[in-house]
């Protein structure tokens, strides 16, 4: 086995973001695959990896052909959708290092509009095992078992609806000011939140939950080494850290005890703080995933970066804007650029310490990006 290597992404591409995207979630992979590789500067022949969600429809041989690569040399899937955006860098960053292969293409490609809704009950039908229960309890869709999950949380620290949509309003001004996401040019004010239809009352309404819609994205992970041949600005994958307890669910943890729960996620924080030498709440930039508006709140506590109960009172301070201690999601997030379960928040995260964003963090050199785990970027 070759020596250890500082595994960096080196290169992040994207398809347009749309309700109708016209082609193949096969053609949206390759397309996001492409672009991921000229960003990169590395010819499509030296990839030899791929690495997608167990969600992905996307057969990794299929997609080898259709990008050209002669030889796949490592192969990898992580679970679930949302849960895996962190999780699929870490099985590239993984095989990168220990030499497995040289350079890892990260993708996920959807129609998650025109195609299969993710936001049906037909489609929770498809969630393995734990899904398969979720759905003969009548927790049906995705918006109902998180709302499920969440609901001791929002009861004990009094978070209102209103508090919710402040959160909300804030991505959607954010997603306004970004060219590539779907709520481009569309601000929300908060009683546009207040007024939008109830999707499981009292908790998530219209605009509390993630969007539908199609497009692919990716990226590459190569080593250092291999990323300074290219010349081009490579971010270093300082930490990767996965934690799911005996007793959790693919992708809901309705089921568990608060204690449960409160140990998988405290050792996530000290194996990510351990790898990154350095606290999560030391990054300057924060991509959570938001796929339902309490989940921001939760890992704004989860991850120190406020007090147990304040992340309320945080997020109407304005703390979690591009001015604040702690800027959340410039992009917008799942809630307003795109729901491409993750991967769109990791290559914010790169675009973010790059200085390319369109809303750019000033100062930026590290970054926090959560999903079933978490990751710490850093600028070299």
């Amino acid at each position: 086995m070759k020596a250890w290597r500082q595994p960096v992404i080196a290169g992040i591409g994207e398809t347009e973001y749309s309700y109708a995207s016209g082609r193949s979630e096969l053609q949206l992979a390759a397309e996001a695959s492409l672009a991921a590789l000229r960003d990169s500067g590395l010819p499509v022949a030296k990839a030899d990896g791929l690495v997608t969600y167990t969600l992905d429809s996307n057969d990794e041989l299929e997609l080898q052909r259709c990008l050209g690569m002669p030889f796949l040399r490592w192969s990898g899937r992580a679970p679930f959708g949302g849960v895996g955006c962190t999780a699929s860098v870490q099985i590239a960053a993984a095989a990168v290092a220990a030499g497995y292969a040289e350079a890892v293409i990260v993708y996920r490609a959807l129609n998650g509009r025109s195609g299969r809704r993710y936001g049906t009950p037909e489609a929770s039908k498809s969630v393995g095992s734990g899904g398969q229960l979720h759905y003969a309890m009548g927790l049906d869709t995705g918006a109902k078992s998180y709302a499920a999950e969440t609901q001791g949380y929002l009861r004990r620290h009094g978070v209102t609806s209103e508090d919710l949509g402040r959160y909300v309003v804030a991505a959607r001004a954010l997603a306004a000011t970004n060219p590539r996401a779907i709520y481009h040019g569309k601000p929300l004010s908060l009683d546009e939140h207040q007024a939008s239809r109830w999707i499981v009352e009292p908790w998530l309404r219209r605009y509390d939950c993630c969007l539908e819609n199609d497009g692919g994205a990716a990226l590459l992970v190569t080593s250092l080494d291999t990323a300074r041949t290219l010349g081009k600005p490579a971010i270093a994958i300082l930490g990767a850290a996965q934690a799911h307890g005996i007793g959790r669910r693919i992708a809901y943890d309705v089921y568990r005890s608060a204690e449960e729960i409160a140990a998988e996620k405290s050792a996530l924080v000290s194996d990510l703080k351990q790898q990154a030498g350095m606290s999560p709440s030391e990054a300057d930039v924060a991509l959570l995933y938001d796929a339902f508006s309490p989940s921001v709140f939760i890992a704004l506590e989860d991850f120190g970066i406020c007090e147990s109960g304040a992340a309320k009172h945080f997020i109407a301070a304005g703390e979690t804007g591009l001015s604040g201690c702690m800027p959340v999601n410039p992009n917008g997030g799942l809630i307003g650029e795109s729901y491409m379960h993750g991967i769109n928040n990791v290559n914010e995260a790169v675009r973010q310490l790059r200085g390319q964003a369109a809303n750019q963090v000033s100062g930026a050199e590290t970054a926090l990006v959560t999903g079933g785990g978490a990751l710490m970027l850093g600028r070299i």
